[in-house]
């Protein structure tokens, strides 16, 4: 951990000079209702200006955000250009970016990763809740460097209040946030508090609180594909004359109303401290997450370990799985002006210390510890005759232990030491980006007698035009470089919550790719408009794949590795179409579409179809009433015993009501999603065969701040 000293070392120093300044910097408006920053401004990279060069950079921030909040961070994205989500089940889902998911896509929390073991399997959970955010971007292009070799799919950061930034104006300043969900029964709040202390101190709380029930759906509870292997096995226990085997059977295959065993419960607290001067600030936080959900489980599949288990136990008499996680986590910040060619050096470290016990009804099965720390240090440059840029050092180390029947993956210590650049330059109407990072990786099991180490290089340029004002144009190439994780190394052994035998490769070489993009952007007159068109090479491409083979009575899941080919565009519109009566109408879309294959081995598993959204708004001071219909076409471009999708049409509705106009910080937002109840499941989910998407869900959230 001697990165470790080093870098809390830098940050104290960085923030001495900070202490000597007098002056506290103010704040205007301290909430969640306005913007600190214009939509385009990416706050975790505020030394970026002018994002003309940065391309496919989204944000979710105010009414929109408490319209999409769901239980985890990768269903609230879902309405964003390019965004899918991995939907597990209610209490795990990531982000899916162009699609990339898992290890290619890395969460952020105000710029450090979320220190879980979400990325290492579909089941786990991302300690993050929504209900705390203040604003999230999802990143894209040579910015991404900056985060990690494994941000190769692009990042999403979540920004929230828990270490202050501003000063707030008043003595005491409140958040809320309440919702009620009817399609899970979910009820959820959320509420922060900040007060100067006095001194240029500010301090801060928040907790949030959510439980939902089982999840109501439209149409069955199993895809097509499903409920005829569940009849087909009907029939051969009725042949065999096993009467209830065959009724239990049919009774699976007719299931409609609720996925079982869906219900979540999740609380999170926090407090954190923050000097904040004219020259800089310093702050910590610390924080609690604890999340209880259950996984579903599929239909027919039995869990044996190897052993005949008794007639009792047979088939789908097995107890529900469960998993309840913890994580307690401390974070600190730090920035500080410097003058002259570094503007001002910042710091940010975040600790976590984290498990998850996966239960088989009352008993526990498998427990997840892991103990990560990640830090990073940054040298702002400040502008000078257009060039600008930020030089820093990332490091990162996880210690990570499973204990019980089912810790199909080692004991090992992951540890990565990342030096980072990204340099901009303007000339007129042109701007050039470019960006390098260097990273060395080590990956140490003992018990599995395993120790090896990866070097990665990658490098990413950018160009763009300003074809008129506010309108750009422009392209980015990149060659970049992935070490293989622990898991992808490693696995070897049943793993109950995603009911797969799974099965890992260290052999494993640096997955390295080629990726390319075009776009085009701009807003005039109310117009906004985006598109992109990128794609990327690999060679000795990282994948999880059925084989078709069973161990343990569970299908087997292999890492392999080969060369794959990604494609795709994406692209969204927005204009005004009318006023009358007070109201200004707007008219959007939204589509996305990506192709990816494998050389010789078909198709990438678990790739999103294309999807169209478009909607039509009316805006006025205290009402913005919307209308949008959500079209997704069948995914049958599938991998190897991977069953196709069938696409889905959702009509939703929201209505915002601001009482005393966008000034006054109360809003009320109602909304209804998948309106007509229709069946829907997303391709890019492991366990999207028998866990659809929400029927119809009607919502109601408040919004307070004050």
């Amino acid at each position: 951990m001697s990165q470790t000293a080093l870098l809390l070392a830098t940050t104290i120093f960085a923030a001495a000079p900070a202490a000597a300044q007098d002056a506290a910097v103010p704040e205007a408006q301290n909430d969640d209702f306005h913007e600190q920053e214009p939509q385009d401004i990416i706050v975790t990279a505020d030394y970026v200006r002018d994002l003309s060069i940065l391309a496919g950079t989204q944000t979710l921030s105010g009414d929109e955000l408490v319209r999409d909040l769901r239980p985890q961070i990768g269903d609230t994205l879902t309405r964003l250009p390019g965004v899918s989500a991995t939907s597990f089940t209610a209490g795990a889902s990531r982000p899916v970016l162009r699609g990339f998911q898992g290890e290619r896509v890395r969460v952020l929390t105000d710029g450090i990763g979320s220190i879980d073991v979400s990325n290492t399997s579909a089941d786990h959970a991302v300690t993050i809740d929504p209900l705390t955010a203040e604003r999230i971007e999802v990143l894209h292009g040579p910015a991404v460097l900056l985060f990690g070799s494994q941000a190769i799919g692009g990042a999403v950061n979540v920004l929230d209040k828990r270490i202050p930034r501003r000063v707030p104006d008043e003595i005491l300043h409140t958040d809320i946030i309440a919702t009620y969900g009817s399609a899970a029964n979910e009820r959820s709040v959320g509420g922060a508090v900040d007060t100067p202390l006095g001194g240029g101190f500010v301090l801060h709380f928040d907790g949030s609180h959510r439980k939902t029930g089982d999840v109501e759906v439209g149409g069955y509870v199993l895809s097509q594909a499903l409920r005829a292997e569940q009849l087909d096995i009907a029939a051969e226990e009725e042949a065999e004359g096993h009467v209830g085997e065959a009724e239990e059977a049919r009774e699976l295959a007719s299931l409609k109303g609720r996925v079982p065993n869906s219900a979540t419960e999740t609380t999170t607290y926090a407090g954190g401290l923050s000097f904040i001067r004219d020259g800089g600030n310093i702050g910590f936080s610390v924080s609690r997450y604890e999340s209880d959900y259950g996984v579903p489980a599929r239909p027919g599949a039995e869990h044996a370990h190897g052993e005949e288990e008794p007639e009792e136990e047979h088939g789908h008499g097995e107890e529900d799985v469960t998993i309840g996680l913890r994580q307690t986590r401390a974070d600190l910040r730090a920035e500080v002006e410097t003058g002259g060619f570094i503007e001002k050096l910042r710091s940010r470290i975040g600790f976590a210390d984290y498990s998850h016990t996966e239960f088989e009804g009352g008993e526990v099965g498998t427990v997840f510890r892991t103990q990560g720390l990640e830090g990073r240090l940054e040298a702002v440059q400040a502008d000078r005759g257009g060039w600008r840029g930020v030089t820093g050092v990332q490091f990162f180390n996880r210690d990570f232990a499973a204990i019980g029947a089912e810790a199909f993956v080692p004991e090992n210590l992951t540890s990565h030491i990342g030096l980072f650049t990204l340099q901009e330059i303007t000339l007129g109407r042109w701007g050039l980006e470019g960006a390098l990072r260097y990273e060395h990786s080590d990956i140490v099991s003992r018990p599995a007698g395993f120790d090896r180490d990866f070097t990665s290089f990658s490098a990413a340029a950018g160009l763009s035009y300003d074809i008129a004002p506010q309108m750009v144009a422009g392209m980015s190439l990149s060659r970049a470089e992935r070490s293989p994780s622990a898991e992808e190394l490693l696995s070897n052994g049943p793993h109950i919550a995603t009911q797969a035998f799974e099965v890992g490769n260290p052999d494993l070489k640096t997955e390295k790719s080629w990726g390319g993009e075009l776009y085009l952007r701009g807003q005039s007159r109310g117009y906004r408009f985006g598109v992109s068109v990128f794609g990327n090479r690999f060679d000795d491409y990282i994948f999880e794949a059925a084989t078709g083979d069973e161990e343990d009575g569970l299908p087997v899941f292999a890492y392999d590795q080969k060369d794959a080919t990604y494609y795709g565009v994406e692209g969204e519109l927005s204009a005004p179409v009318a006023e009358m009566g007070g109201f200004r109408f707007v008219a959007d879309v939204v589509g996305d579409y990506v192709r990816a294959t494998i050389k010789d081995g078909g198709n990438v598993p678990r790739i999103p179809p294309l999807r169209l959204l478009g909607g039509i708004e009316a805006q006025s001071e205290k009402i913005d009433g919307r209308v949008e219909v959500e079209w997704t076409a069948d995914q049958a471009k599938v991998a190897a015993y991977e069953t196709m999708t069938e696409g889905f049409t959702m009509v939703n509705a929201s209505l915002a009501w601001r009482p005393w106009g966008r000034d006054r910080n109360v809003s009320l937002v109602l909304s209804a999603s998948n309106i007509f109840d229709v069946e829907a499941r997303r391709h890019a989910s492991f366990t999207k065969d028998y866990v659809p998407l929400a029927g119809r869900d009607l919502r109601a959230s408040v919004r307070l701040s004050f």
